[in-house]
């Protein structure tokens, strides 16, 4: 190929082909810090896009988690409230039965604890049914309450694994403690169903129970939603570490880059002029 020639510039060539290389660097150079993302594209990284893509479905699975745990959060604190105004209350009416237990409690004061009594039952099914947390409820299934009784199968975290919570039935509960006048107006009777082993001890340690019970799941799911949290943290700390751009790095590369555009463009010019200096051999 002839060094000088009107047909083919190389020298402007290699300058065009340089100035381009610099402006490709420089766009990817001007992306990255106006997305502060070193891969924001398959086309920047392939492989490393792909880890990327994965970490933030589960990072969106793990907050979804989150949100469904928070849920029954609040639905366990209703519960553990509400059983707690119950053992309050049943500790109250322990209390009447051992004055009905006295057998020199009758009359009109043995009439009156016997309305207590009804009157403090009234208010454990008040409780009962009023411990619902967005319509749902895991104790209260007494006819007329506002929630729906409902065991618990909550997902937990970013692979679709459950946590059980099981219900506890109110209605067979009140049933068992309902007590009759006839049973009440007999200290014996009294005697028998706040005995040890007797049907209101039962019922007070029943409720003892789903309080350790409900209690220690509100704890679990605390603890899960923490552990979720963290996990989220780590996964966008490494995720960070994976694809966010240096923007140190990046702002002294865009200058070194703007100095090469610039120089590229020249060199470009200067190439271009070369043929214009062929015309003085034909003068």
């Amino acid at each position: 190929m002839p060094i000088d020639s009107i047909v083919t510039n190389m020298g402007a060539m290699v300058a065009l082909q340089n100035l381009s290389q610099t402006q490709s660097s420089l766009q990817t150079t001007q992306s990255a810090i106006a997305t502060g993302l070193r891969v924001s594209s398959a086309t920047d990284d392939g492989a490393a896009f792909a880890v990327a893509q994965r970490v933030r479905s589960d990072v969106g699975a793990l907050t979804s988690a989150n949100q469904q745990l928070g849920g029954v959060q609040g639905l366990l604190s209703t519960t553990v409230t509400g059983l707690t105004n119950i053992s309050n209350e049943l500790n109250t009416m322990r209390d009447v039965l051992v004055s009905l237990a006295n057998g020199n409690t009758s009359g009109s004061q043995r009439t009156q604890y016997i309305a207590q009594y009804q009157s403090d039952l009234a208010n454990v099914k008040s409780f009962f049914q009023d411990a619902s947390y967005n319509g749902k409820t895991l104790i209260g299934d007494i006819t007329g309450s506002s929630g729906k009784i409902a065991s618990v199968a909550v997902v937990r975290n970013e692979v679709g694994a459950t946590y059980g919570i099981a219900s506890f039935g109110g209605s067979a509960f009140l049933g068992s403690i309902n007590f009759t006048s006839t049973l009440l107006g007999s200290a014996t009777s009294v005697q028998a169903v706040i005995s040890a082993t007797g049907t209101f001890m039962n019922k007070i340690n029943a409720v003892g129970t789903q309080l350790n019970t409900y209690g220690a799941a509100n704890t679990y799911i605390n603890n899960q939603i923490t552990y979720n949290t963290n996990k989220i943290n780590s996964l966008n700390s490494g995720l960070g570490s994976l694809i966010d751009a240096d923007m140190a790095q990046e702002s002294a590369q865009l200058q070194a880059l703007q100095i090469r555009q610039q120089l590229g463009t020249q060199a470009l010019s200067i190439a271009n002029q070369a043929p214009q200096s062929l015309l003085s051999l034909f003068k």
